[in-house]
């Protein structure tokens, strides 16, 4: 399998420019900034780090330097005044004008919720042109955040994703060459979160729709007749418990050498981000 270079990473100082609802779930938000000159990214599933403000305040409370030692200190700033950080992928990176798209999902933000919005969802859900934020992100295009890398004897590419992941599964599936094999699982919350794609590859997809009946992700799969191949390779992401349990068929059932299958946990249910990477320290 192909290998990352090392990764050198900056911070971005950007603002909103404008927002789109794309679905019920999901909205996106469109960066500019000087400091995106610096960016750098093949796209796919780059992996990035957000930061936005606090409620009340007009800017990110950040380390002014990106070096060793700025994680200690935004630590170190007071919780209820650091800027809160949440993990997102890059949905696409455009040239002249220098702009960056990030889609959100908006969990919580309806009146009658059962369960209350995260600050990711609020800030999105409410998120003006001017607004503030500070991005994490990659100053070399080939980067260490990229996961999404398929050997160059692969002949069948194999996709899952839910909401989450779906920004990156649907820059996957625009990177693909026509006449590549493809599948594709994507799950999303409701109906009208299908959303029309990009898909050069002709890839197979098929929308996995929760409102529509309980989650089957792994029931689907399992049943699904995929082509014949001699080199798969799976890209799966989203909930943690689902994607080990999806990666768990695909080698043990279906026979992909573990090698061959990229595994991201972007949540996990019934913890929060800061609980979920405190657990990884």
């Amino acid at each position: 399998m192909a290998t990352a270079t090392a990764t050198p990473y900056r911070f971005f100082s950007l603002q909103v420019v404008r927002t789109r609802r794309l679905s019920p779930s999901l909205v996106r938000v469109t960066f500019a900034g000087q400091d995106l000159k610096a960016f750098a990214s093949n796209g796919l599933d780059q992996s990035l780090s957000l930061f936005l403000p606090r409620p009340g305040q007009e800017h990110p409370v950040m380390p002014m330097e990106y070096g060793e030692g700025w994680r200690q200190a935004w630590i170190d700033t007071p919780e209820d005044v650091r800027a809160t950080m949440r993990s997102y992928t890059l949905r696409a990176l455009r040239r002249t004008p220098d702009e960056i798209d990030i889609d959100f999902v908006l969990h919580g933000t309806e009146p009658d919720a059962a369960t209350p919005a995260g600050p990711a969802s609020r800030w999105a859900a409410g998120a003006e042109p001017g607004d503030r934020v500070v991005l994490l992100g990659p100053a070399v295009a080939d980067n260490t955040a990229i996961r999404f890398r398929p050997p160059a004897d692969t002949d069948l590419i194999v996709l899952w994703a839910d909401e989450t992941a779906l920004p990156a599964a649907a820059a996957i599936l625009e990177s693909l060459p026509a006449g590549t094999r493809a599948a594709a699982w994507l799950e999303v919350p409701h109906a009208g979160d299908r959303l029309e794609l990009i898909n050069p590859a002709d890839a197979d997809i098929t929308w996995l729709v929760r409102d529509e009946g309980p989650s089957m992700a792994h029931d689907a799969i399992r049943a699904a007749q995929l082509p014949s191949a001699d080199s798969p390779y799976a890209w799966i992401a989203g909930e943690s418990g689902q994607v080990k349990e999806l990666r768990r068929h695909l080698v043990r059932e279906r026979g992909i050498d573990r090698q061959q299958v990229t595994f991201v946990g972007y949540w996990r249910r019934g913890l929060t981000e800061e609980q979920l990477r405190a657990q990884a320290e």
